[in-house]
């Protein structure tokens, strides 16, 4: 049976090597984890809706936090509505509220398994074991908000049954704070330096939700630093690029580092009174990385806002 809520993680000798439960639920009897996971600060897309036909459902929840993803292999004659209903249970004694639930094609969509399974945008690809040809799937996405932040659980559910076992996917998102003390703002002057030197400059501390072209507010002490370098070079005509990681289609992101290229440069106008004609806004999206994409380090350093000299 489910434990309540915050009880101590666990791990077990059948475990894969570093694993263990997630402090917020206990394991369904016989379970072992055969794939982990755990990001500190990361996006995770969560469906809450059916998904057909290999269309990217529209019914996507995109939330922040810290993710920890746990694949869970459960030997023996368990059916996945008996494994649903113990989380159901549990996760509504610890006063979850269910934001979409699901049970075979009728209700999750003739696409579900395979676009859990198969495109990475839910869970990693090869995160797992495989489930060719499972049966009886069961999907639910359940939150909470309490004085220690935001949480997600999304579970799926599926009976392997040639090899007579049901698999379960379990991914929690923590709504933890963002640490956005980390990186210092370049002056002006270093600003100016850098393009003197390089001919571009990389501005941290340019902020924008994920997926989104809006600026946040955060952003203001970096967009006073470029103004003020475009300010003092009164003939200096720049591009402003931007750039994301290679999470989710190139297309889009090119599309996105575009949408937000011309954000700072529309901000740099209305707000600042630089001139338009001083500046290009263009999109590359993840064709200049500065670092791996491999984790999460790497991503928020190739997720930037340049400035290169025409």
């Amino acid at each position: 049976m489910i434990c309540g809520i915050f009880w101590g993680s666990a791990a077990y000798a059948d475990d894969i090597e570093g694993a263990s439960d997630h402090p917020l639920l206990s394991r369904f009897p016989t379970a072992t984890i055969r794939a982990y996971q755990v990001r500190d600060y990361d996006v995770a897309i969560l469906p809450a809706g059916r998904v057909d036909d290999g269309e990217v459902p529209g019914d996507l929840l995109e939330v922040e936090g810290k993710i920890t993803r746990i694949g869970y292999r459960i030997a023996g004659e368990r059916s996945a509505l008996e494994v649903m209903r113990n989380y159901e249970s549990a996760l509504a004694q610890a006063g979850f509220e269910t934001v979409f639930a699901c049970e075979s094609h009728e209700t999750c969509g003739v696409d579900m398994m395979a676009f859990i399974a198969n495109s990475g945008t839910v869970r990693p690809q090869g995160f797992g074991d495989a489930f060719f040809g499972g049966t009886a799937e069961r999907a639910l996405l359940a939150s909470q908000e309490n004085t220690d932040g935001v949480f997600h659980v999304f579970l799926h559910v599926v009976e392997d049954t040639s090899n007579n076992r049901t698999l379960l996917y379990q991914q929690v998102v923590e709504g933890v704070a963002l640490r956005t003390d980390q990186v210092d703002v370049l002056q002006a002057g270093e600003l100016q330096r850098s393009l003197e030197r390089q001919g571009h400059v990389a501005v941290q501390g340019v902020y924008f939700d994920t997926g989104k072209s809006q600026l946040k507010q955060e952003s203001g002490p970096a967009l006073d630093q470029i103004a003020d370098m475009l300010r003092a070079n009164s003939r200096l005509q720049v591009y402003v690029v931007g750039h994301t990681d290679n999470v989710g289609d190139l297309a889009v992101n090119t599309v996105l580092s575009e949408a937000r290229a011309a954000a700072v440069v529309a901000r740099l106008e209305a707000d600042y009174g630089i001139e338009r004609t001083r500046l290009i806004a263009r999109g590359v999206a993840s064709l200049a990385p500065v670092a791996s994409n491999a984790d999460e380090s790497g991503r928020s350093r190739n997720r930037r806002v340049e400035i290169v000299v025409q």
